[in-house]
This record gives C-alpha cells, sequence and structure tokens, in this order.
C-alpha cells in the first residue's frame, strides 16, 4: 500500500486541510485532517445550528504536505521552508555561506533557543504555532465539545485551549521542549512535555546490511503519515549523512539523531578510536544539516560499570555499549560527560534540543529498576541543570524492559529527580518472550507509562530484536502507540481525545460505518477489515455502506439493533 488512505470511500471521508490563524507576526498554516461526518448520525441540537452546512470533524494532522508516497516526487528539493521568514526576526541568529548551502548559527556563540527566548519572555513564532496547534481539535470542534458537555462547555474549552503565553512559561521552566533546529525550516514546530498531547516517536535509519536514500526517505514519510510526532535517524550503515540530509529537507517533523552512530562509523567501527575531537566536529555537522535533538549517553559513568555486572543481560543500549567500550579502553571518564559544558555551547548556538541517553536501560525484565539504572538517572539530573544553565532544551529518556508492577516507580522517580522534565520512554517492553509482537508488548507499558506523565513515547516494531523494519513495520508500529497515546490522552483528562470516542460510539450506535472508518487511528486497515468480512459488498467510491450489522453477530443477534425497542 502506497497510500495510507487509498480507498474511494475513505478519500471522500479525510481530507487534508491547513487551518489560517493570524499570529502576533506571521499568519500560520495549522496542518490538520478534516472528516466529513454523516448527517444521520449527527445529534438535532447540532443541526439546528449548523442550518447552511454539515459539520466537520478536526483532527490533529503529523503528515505535512504528504498524502502519498508518491507525492514526493524529488526528494533533493525538500518540502518548503515554512520557518524561512520567522528567522529574520531572531537578531541573534547569523547565516553563513558553506558551498552551495547557507548555514544559520548564533552570532559570536550567541543562545538561540527556545528556552532562551521564553526566559526572557519572549514568544516566538515556533511557541505560538505549538499553542494553536495543540489546541486545534478544540477550536475547530466547538459545536462537538457545547454538544457533549453542554453547559459545561465553555468551561472545558477554556481550559483546553492552550495559549502561547503559557507554552512560553512552560518551556521557561524546562517542562515543555520545542524541538526545532534553526537549519530546519521545512519544520512544522510541535511540543513535547506537561500538558500537551502525548507524542510518539518513530526510529527508522539504516544498516550496514539493508536499505538506502529512498527506503529510508519513504519510511519517514510513512511514519509521519501514520502519526509519528517526531523521527530518529539511526542510521549505522552507509550514507549516513546524505541519508540524514534527504529526510531533514523532506520532513516537516522533528528529526533526532544519536551522533555517537556516526562517530563509530568514522572511527571505522573501532570504538576505541573515537576521540571527542571527532564527536565534536560530528555534532556540529549534524547541527549545521539540521537535527531537532540529539541522544547523547552522557549519564554513564565509569563508577557504573561494576553496576552492570551484576546484571543477567547487561547493556543493551547501542549508545551506551560504545561509550562503555571506550571508557574500559582507554580507563577514563565517559568524555560527553567531561566535555559537558562544550557540548552545551553547541546545542545552543543551532537551538538542537538534548535527550539524555539512557545508556543503562534493562534489557530484559529481571534487571528493571537495578541500581544501575537509578544511578545513571541521578546523573541526568545533574546533567539537565547544567544544561539549563546554558539554555538548552532537555528531556530525559527512561527504561526499556521494565514489568508492569515496576513501570509507575519509574516515572515517580523521573519527575522528582528531573524537576518534570519530559520523560521520553522506549515502551517499557512488560515481558521478554513476545519475539515478534514486540510492539504490543511494549505498547501495554506505553499506555501505562503514558497515563501516569510520560510526554513521548518510543515506538516498537514487530521486528523489534529480530531486525531491520520496513515500511509496513514502521505503519504497524506507529499506529500501535498511536493507541498507546490516545489512551493516555484520555486518562490524562485530555477533552479532545475522549471527545473522538464519543464520536466513534455514536457512529457505532447508528451503523454509521463510514463515520467507524473515517474515525478510527486506521481507516484503511478498519476498511479493508470490513470489506472482507463482508465479501457480498462492493466499494465503487460512490455506494454506501447500509448494512446494520456486522458479521461477528449477522442481523439477528446484534446488540445494538436488539436494544433498539422501534426495531
Amino acid at each position: 500500500m502506497n497510500n495510507f488512505i487509498k480507498s474511494d470511500i475513505l478519500k471522500t471521508k479525510i481530507q487534508k486541510e491547513y487551518v489560517n490563524i493570524n499570529g502576533r507576526e506571521f499568519p500560520f498554516l495549522i496542518p490538520v485532517k478534516k472528516i466529513k461526518i454523516n448527517e444521520n448520525i449527527i445529534p438535532e441540537e447540532i443541526k439546528n445550528k449548523c442550518l447552511s452546512k454539515t459539520p466537520e470533524y478536526y483532527i490533529y494532522d503529523t503528515a505535512g504536505p504528504y498524502e502519498s508516497i508518491e507525492a514526493l516526487t524529488n526528494f533533493q528539493i525538500g518540502i518548503p521552508k515554512i520557518r524561512e521568514e520567522w528567522m529574520k526576526l531572531r537578531e541573534q541568529v547569523q547565516s553563513i555561506q558553506k558551498g552551495n548551502k547557507t548555514i544559520r548559527k548564533g552570532k559570536h556563540g550567541e543562545r538561540v533557543t527556545q528556552r532562551y527566548y521564553a526566559k526572557k519572555g519572549i514568544i516566538t513564532p515556533e511557541m505560538e504555532y505549538v499553542a494553536y496547534r495543540e489546541s486545534i481539535e478544540i477550536t475547530q470542534n466547538k459545536i462537538w465539545v457545547e454538544w457533549l458537555w453542554k453547559e459545561k462547555s465553555k468551561e472545558i474549552i477554556e481550559k483546553a485551549v492552550i495559549s502561547p503565553e503559557w507554552i512560553c512559561k512552560q518551556v521557561a521552566e524546562g517542562k515543555i521542549i520545542i524541538p526545532a533546529n534553526i537549519n530546519h525550516l521545512e519544520l512544522e514546530p510541535m511540543g513535547i512535555g506537561q500538558g500537551l498531547r502525548t507524542k510518539i516517536n518513530a526510529n527508522i535509519g539504516n544498516s550496514s546490511i539493508r536499505s538506502g536514500i529512498k527506503e529510508e526517505i519513504e519510511k519517514m514519510i510513512w511514519a509521519v503519515m501514520c502519526g509519528a510526532d517526531t523521527v530518529m535517524d539511526l542510521s549505522t550503515g552507509e550514507e549516513i549523512e546524505s541519508i540524514r540530509e534527504a529526510i531533514i529537507r523532506n520532513s516537516p517533523v522533528p528529526i533526532g539523531t544519536v551522533p555517537i552512530y556516526e562517530v563509530l562509523e568514522k572511527a571505522g567501527g573501532n570504538p576505541e578510536d573515537i576521540s571527542w575531537e571527532l564527536y565534536r566536529d560530528i555534532l556540529i555537522q549534524q547541527a549545521e544539516q539540521g537535527v531537532d535533538y540529539f541522544t547523547i549517553h552522557a549519564g554513564l559513568l565509569e563508577k557504573h560499570l561494576p553496576l552492570v555486572e551484576k546484571r543477567l543481560a547487561g547493556i543493551v543500549s547501542r549508545g551506551g555499549a560504545i561509550i562503555a567500550r571506550w571508557m574500559k579502553k582507554h580507563k577514563q571518564e565517559n568524555f560527553t560527560y567531561t566535555h559537558w559544558n562544550e557540548i552545551c555551547e553547541i546545542l545552543a548556538t543551532y537551538d538542537v534540543a538534548v535527550s539524555i541517553g539512557d545508556g543503562l536501560r534493562p534489557g530484559c525484565i529481571y534487571d528493571a529498576n537495578d541500581e544501575a539504572q537509578f544511578a545513571e538517572l541521578k546523573i541526568q539530573s545533574e546533567l539537565a541543570k547544567r544544561a539549563g544553565n546554558f539554555d538548552v532544551q532537555v528531556m530525559h529518556e527512561g527504561p526499556g524492559h521494565i514489568p508492569m508492577n515496576k513501570i509507575l516507580d519509574n516515572i515517580e522517580i523521573q519527575k522528582d529527580l528531573c524537576n518534570s522534565a519530559p520523560f521520553y520512554t522506549l515502551g517499557p517492553v512488560v515481558t521478554d518472550i513476545a519475539t515478534g509482537y514486540d510492539h504490543i508488548s511494549s505498547a501495554i507499558g506505553a499506555t501505562l507509562i503514558g497515563s501516569a506523565g510520560t510526554a513521548m513515547l518510543c515506538y516498537v516494531t514487530p521486528k523489534e530484536h529480530i531486525g531491520l523494519p520496513d515500511r509496513e513495520d514502521v505503519r504497524e508500529g506507529v499506529i500501535t502507540y498511536r493507541i498507546s497515546a490516545h489512551a493516555s490522552d484520555i486518562a490524562k483528562g485530555l477533552p479532545s481525545a475522549f471527545l473522538r470516542d464519543c464520536l466513534m460510539a455514536l457512529a457505532r450506535v447508528k451503523f454509521s460505518w463510514e463515520d467507524q472508518f473515517a474515525l478510527a487511528l486506521d481507516p484503511e486497515k478498519s476498511l479493508k477489515m470490513f470489506m472482507e468480512s463482508n465479501p457480498c459488498i462492493k466499494e465503487n467510491g460512490k455506494d454506501k455502506i447500509n448494512q446494520n450489522y456486522c458479521t461477528m453477530c449477522g442481523p439477528k443477534f446484534c446488540a445494538m439493533k436488539l436494544s433498539k425497542t422501534n426495531e
């Protein structure tokens, strides 16, 4: 499947659109998906208010300009640079020509981060954009909010609509980050942190064995079309720099990397040959390309290595293993820790956020919540405070394999140690024996930790622990994690998440199949499964599906049909 929405039925039901909002300095185009709701399920009180047209339902969208893989005709051109004009407001930013490329950086080492401006009370276009974007499912769906919450709707709307001033305050305090490198002009800004939608990240990237530029760009587009809020390029094979450049120039979402991977490749695959100077140069090169956030495993120290010996699975983080190997060989402290101030200066010059890596995350449930894991988290806390002195935006990476009874301890300890900075977790995976289904095993843990306050969930695909995911694995992983994130948002009390579920219930009661498919997190798959279960129905793009039962119960045993007294 090359198009995420390829059915004629769904194409008429779901349309991409940009909502135009006038900001302080610039007009903003906020991406949404618009669903045309069938008239037969619309409550009478809404019909009476909307005499001129049938009301639509608007959904937050991450896909940028993409509607299909084929929309990318030439990846060398890239997508529109929507932030180009915004940069002209920043007096601290200078442009330098390098060959045929324009590089932006802070003048004379000046800080140009979102947090720098937020601390000064300056609301940037990115902060405005995030505020309007986070509120879009409320501001564009007011008529539905008023229908569902009646007399409480005004209070619901007032609390749910986020202001740019509030975003600015949270960024200043380090509770929200806006990963937005000043060289990633194609970015449609988004926020990660307290009080916002739970975000998900999709990992892509080649290996030394498989994949190339075209395949990785397709995976990135597929991920954002399915709902990924950020994408990490974890390439470890050939053409790392070229792949990353192509991904950034074509990505509407923040791009993250783990710089140590490219450093290792430049060192010929030998961790012992890595140097601080090589690492520093790669950081600058990636920052100049436009990478929005780096994962840096600076919390893993020499003194932690003996603690690893007590483990069953040892170190399972690639970045953590590389750093540990280097420390053992050179009998020196982690160079990313000893050079942390210099790293922060680089990050502040380009506004690259840092995701402080969990190099000692547990790789099996036996190792969960052990001394090594929490010893590293304490160092993460120290590093975050130091980064704050440079106005660098920070989030913390969290655990991998954790049994369900130990998950909530992780987020409580992280909130306490890290001053409620955004928490970014891989899963966690709740059992070690779900090989081939680890996207499900980890989504269970992700839903629990997400509902307790985790800001961003890193997806896991069915290929976890087995091999490099392909495009279909990416789709499966993203949709699975969209379920976790949405369920987390319901638990967190976000009205927009709850409202969508209520509309789905309305569509089910009314047997409005097309609305059910359109409101689903994976419309294409739900329609496909319905059609496969009902071979007598032929979809031609014009006929509506009027069947008032499914093949699970049939016409005589449908509970919803039986419970209607007039049928």
